[in-house]
């Protein structure tokens, strides 16, 4: 009797030890929470384990959502303002204590923990907000339902008009499949784009086709930012009330811009400088005639009145202005002085050729 007592304690406790302690990373991410209902205002404490380690992740509290489906509207239902930040530790683990408030649309609520950057993963955990209205969540459709097949992904690249501030743009490529009944004509998908950690700017979408029950389709859909954009951005995908996958998408700077603008503050003064030299240019008075005349005057004789070095010959003696053209010589220099007086070589001179018969 001993001895069953004793096997039947040993088993409880291994039932309560399994239900106290989650198996981690058997089934991926979880979160819990120091308390199941909380007040506006008020706080708890969010634990999570089996996360991949050095991660940052996003903590929220959401409306209309449950686990089972997840959060529906995506973050547009979530207290934005009022979240949290908080990066996993070498172990995949994190604590962080998160302010109660109410979001936007009606309970049930949830925790909703999700990745910021890298593969997409996300848990959920109940929680009641005390005092906020519950309303029951729509039904879900019996007809055909997509999900997605394979991991999204963006192609194209940046162009030269993208380095000067155009704005960019690439094509998010993803297979879904149809686990409903009845075939999905012409789905409707909704694209948004996150700036960090900032709530998606949604887009509809409206992809041209049919995927019939049981079978799959590639879907491609345009994505473009505004003009200017760089950092780090975050694409969602979502179709009917979900959020299928978010892809990151990391965007350069336009340098192109800053160059325009740095070559802009160099031109433009000195295009200002030129202009205003040429205007005061023109309007400055003139010199007088008599003025110019005079300064004219010592440009000419400055020369002549220059100081005798020491040793020099004496300034008394008149300056030599012989020729120094190859063809005169000394005395036949015509700026020389013969017997006293300047005058032409006569007829009858030393150095004038006789006439003689021809």
């Amino acid at each position: 009797m001993k001895g069953r007592i004793s096997v039947l304690v040993a088993v409880l406790v291994l039932a309560l030890a399994s239900v106290a302690i989650p198996a981690r990373g058997a089934s991926g991410p979880s979160v819990t929470l120091s308390a199941s209902q909380a007040g506006t205002g008020g706080s708890i404490t969010v634990t999570g384990s089996g996360w991949r380690p050095g991660t940052l992740l996003m903590i929220l509290i959401c409306g209309r959502s449950v686990p089972s489906r997840g959060v529906i509207g995506g973050t547009n239902s979530c207290a934005n303002a009022d979240g949290r930040a908080v990066t996993t530790d070498p172990h995949g683990s994190f604590r962080r204590k998160l302010p109660v408030s109410e979001p936007p649309v009606p309970c049930p609520c949830v925790v909703h923990v999700a990745t910021v950057t890298g593969a997409a993963a996300d848990a959920d955990a109940i929680l009641q907000v005390a005092g906020h209205a519950v309303r029951p969540l729509p039904a879900e459709s019996a007809a055909g339902r997509l999900s997605v097949l394979t991991d999204t992904r963006l192609e194209g690249s940046s162009g030269l008009l993208t380095w000067f501030g155009a704005p960019p743009s690439r094509t998010l490529v993803f297979t879904v499949g149809n686990v409903g009944s009845s075939p999905v004509e012409n789905p409707v998908f909704r694209v948004g784009t996150a700036h960090g950690v900032f709530a998606p700017q949604w887009d509809e979408q409206q992809w041209h086709g049919t995927v019939a029950p049981g079978r799959k389709a590639r879907v491609e859909l345009p994505v473009e930012l505004s003009a200017g954009a760089h950092g780090d951005y975050t694409v969602s995908l979502g179709y009917g009330g979900r959020t299928l996958a978010e892809q990151p998408w990391g965007v350069g700077r336009p340098w192109g811009v800053t160059v325009f603008w740095i070559l802009l503050c160099l031109v433009v003064p000195a295009a200002v400088f030129r202009l205003g030299m040429a205007v005061v240019d023109r309007v400055r008075p003139g010199v007088p005639p008599g003025r110019a005349l005079h300064r004219r005057s010592l440009r000419l004789i400055g020369p002549a009145l220059r100081v005798p070095r020491q040793g020099a010959p004496s300034s008394s003696a008149a300056p030599s202005f012989a020729s120094t053209l190859p063809w005169f010589t000394p005395d036949a220099d015509p700026g020389t002085a013969v017997h006293g007086r300047l005058s032409a070589p006569h007829e009858n001179g030393p150095t004038t050729p006789r006439k003689g018969n021809t």
